[in-house]
């Protein structure tokens, strides 16, 4: 047989093995976005109102999307280990997570984390913001905001103001608040909110920052705490007698805890803007919305350009406070 034509015939033959075994992978390649479950990645412990609600979205997902939504829990340092474990999945849409921003716009300038290169996450939207209160404890006899100021000037440093941890959200709201009012008051960082609430409850300090829910509202309709201000944009339904900071005069405190939807840097744009597009869809469902009300939380929503812009924002203004205040990691 001609040595050039048994060379052809061999040749063709393994391009053509070649094309038998490459034909499924060059199928799935083609196969439209999402082709199986995506993996949601939670950064913080299960039962908490952030994961009911992050439950809550997985579900309202699984329609428009066609595929599960499976929520892992990954919780762990404030929400930084979630957001690392989101950083280093594969950048091929099926892992998104969901936290507050405060990993990417907190943690970064503080200690030293693997995400904190530029593109390391896409912010793809804007869920939810929970307004942080400052109550009252039995421990303060004020009745006000005004009240606060008048006792932190009459006794400096007297005042006990507690927040779930150095370089919380509620820790920045009472250094700016301190800066903005002219006082001092004595920070108390705790690691957490259960045992903060219950210090509180027992009048073990004066002060307390934290998030709205539906247990700490009953605490406060019993008279248990002493709503004095809130961060938000705007009045808080559940306390629509209670003032924002802004409206008491102090606008660089009147700040909130966001959370979004994130996807490891590299994910496609398409992906990214499907995403948003489907999450937008849900959260303009006032069903959804009445969820979110039921358990302290408002909608968010928007582009992913425009949760860009917030996250950049945000952590820019927490590095001129941490800096300014001289805020230093536990």
């Amino acid at each position: 047989m001609n040595p050039f034509l048994t060379s052809i015939r061999r040749f063709a033959g393994m391009a053509a093995a070649c094309a038998a075994l490459c034909a499924p992978a060059v199928a799935a390649a083609a196969q439209p976005w999402p082709a199986q479950p995506l993996r949601l990645i939670v950064a913080y412990p299960p039962g908490g109102v952030s994961d009911i609600v992050a439950r809550a979205l997985a579900d309202e997902l699984t329609g428009p999307l066609g595929v599960p939504v499976i929520v892992e829990n990954r919780a762990g340092a404030a929400g930084s280990v979630g957001m690392e474990a989101v950083s280093k999945a594969a950048p091929d849409g099926y892992t998104v997570g969901f936290s507050a921003i405060s990993p990417l716009t907190l943690t970064p300038h503080l200690r030293q984390v693997s995400y904190r290169a530029p593109g390391a996450i896409v912010p793809v939207v804007g869920v939810m913001y929970s307004p942080v209160a400052l109550l009252g404890t039995p421990a303060f006899p004020g009745k006000t905001l005004a009240d606060v100021i008048a006792q932190a000037k009459a006794q400096p440093g007297a005042l006990r103001w507690s927040t779930s941890g150095v370089a919380s959200v509620g820790h920045i709201t009472l250094e700016q608040f301190k800066r903005g009012a002219g006082v001092d008051i004595t920070h108390i960082p705790y690691k957490g909110g259960g045992q903060q609430q219950n210090d509180a409850l027992a009048g073990q300090f004066e002060l307390l920052t934290t998030n709205l829910g539906p247990a700490l509202t009953e605490h406060i309709r019993a008279g248990k705490l002493r709503p004095l201000a809130v961060g938000a944009p705007k009045r808080v339904d559940a306390l629509p007698d209670v003032p924002t900071f802004a409206e008491a005069g102090y606008p660089k405190a009147n700040l909130m805890s966001v959370f979004g939807i994130f996807a490891p840097g590299g994910t496609p744009d398409d992906v990214v803007q499907r995403l948003n597009k489907e999450i937008n869809a849900v959260l303009a469902r006032p069903d959804f919305q009445k969820r979110l009300a039921d358990s302290g939380n408002s909608p968010l929503g928007g582009s992913p350009a425009e949760f860009a812009e917030l996250v950049r924002n945000e952590s820019d203004n927490n590095r001129a406070i941490i800096e300014q205040a001289g805020i230093r990691p536990e």
